[in-house]
């Protein structure tokens, strides 16, 4: 069981990983292992001839003889019913399923099963039987997704760590956030590379695909009035066919001036309000509209002219 002991199956795989040059790292990732236990078990019993699965084996077994008796129950401890130490391992397969690292998925599900009061990095690393170094780097980890807090111990010589009831919102505005940064990116992108090439569509698809991501799961809409302003000035650039400023904007449809830049503003910052059309800039100033560069690949834009 990761985690625990090592065991005769695992010794076997590590010295035939050893013997395919494999460095105690990927070892370690593969049993799922920290990489000090992996050094710390090939350094301690590494012979003449190397590592050898049964002598290493046959060590432990004498170590594990001379150990000291444990300590009575109530000195321990208390471990979680069998069935919830079971759920723990399951679901924590399934977040690594989803690319949570497994340690910080079980650190994760460990705290989601606990009490209120969580839990402290000695409960965690005697409840998976893991090294504390383990559970600093996953409570780090889970710490950067804000998907755990850290508070003082009633008697203020430890730390707990816990899930509290906020956590989805905060993971939520995280992802968030993150969701529109990934827009801008590829946006930028686009205009790096070009709109009418295949990294530029590629790119304009991923852009538009997160910032929809982004505006859906902030939840937010534009007010009615904003909407119906931004669809009359893309309905004035379609129909006038040629660039126009927004001073000719604003003469043309009878409107402030403010009123046509705050719709060209929206349209910038949200270009996903104006799909399938795209809003573009012409020197100096002025602007007019085009096809998202992601609604037709550049062999479709070819076979159209265009």
């Amino acid at each position: 069981m990761p985690g625990g002991r090592l065991t005769r199956e695992d010794r076997e795989r590590i010295a035939a990983w050893l013997a395919e040059g494999l460095g105690f790292a990927e070892i370690g990732r593969r049993l799922g292992r920290p990489t000090s236990t992996i050094s710390r078990e090939v350094a301690r019993n590494s012979a003449r001839d190397g590592y050898l699965a049964e002598v290493a084996q046959r060590a432990s077994g004498h170590r594990a003889r001379r150990r000291k008796p444990v300590r009575p129950a109530e000195e321990t401890t208390e471990q979680p019913p069998e069935a919830i130490r079971g759920f723990v391992d399951r679901f924590a397969s399934l977040l690594t399923a989803i690319g949570l690292p497994r340690m910080t998925a079980r650190v994760f599900v460990c705290l989601l099963t606990a009490d209120a009061d969580g839990l402290t990095a000695a409960d965690l690393v005697r409840r998976l039987q893991v090294s504390p170094a383990s559970v600093s780097k996953s409570i780090g980890y889970l710490e950067a997704m804000d998907l755990v807090l850290r508070q003082q111990d009633r008697g203020g010589r430890r730390e707990r760590y816990l899930i509290d009831d906020d956590v989805w919102l905060r993971a939520w505005r995280t992802d968030t956030g993150a969701h529109g940064e990934i827009a801008t990116a590829a946006r930028q992108g686009v205009e790096i590379v070009g709109a009418d090439t295949t990294a530029g569509a590629r790119l304009a698809t991923m852009g538009r695909f997160f910032a929809r991501l982004s505006e859906q799961m902030s939840g937010s809409t534009l007010a009615e009035p904003v909407a119906d302003d931004v669809l009359t000035v893309l309905a004035a650039l379609v129909h006038a066919g040629r660039p126009l400023t927004p001073e000719t904007l604003a003469r043309a449809l009878g409107w402030p001036r403010d009123r046509v830049g705050g719709a060209l503003d929206t349209i910038r910052n949200r270009p996903a309000v104006a799909d399938p059309l795209a809003l573009r800039v012409v020197e100096p100033g002025a602007y007019t509209v085009t096809a998202c560069p992601d609604r037709l690949s550049p062999e479709q834009r070819d076979a159209l002219g265009a």
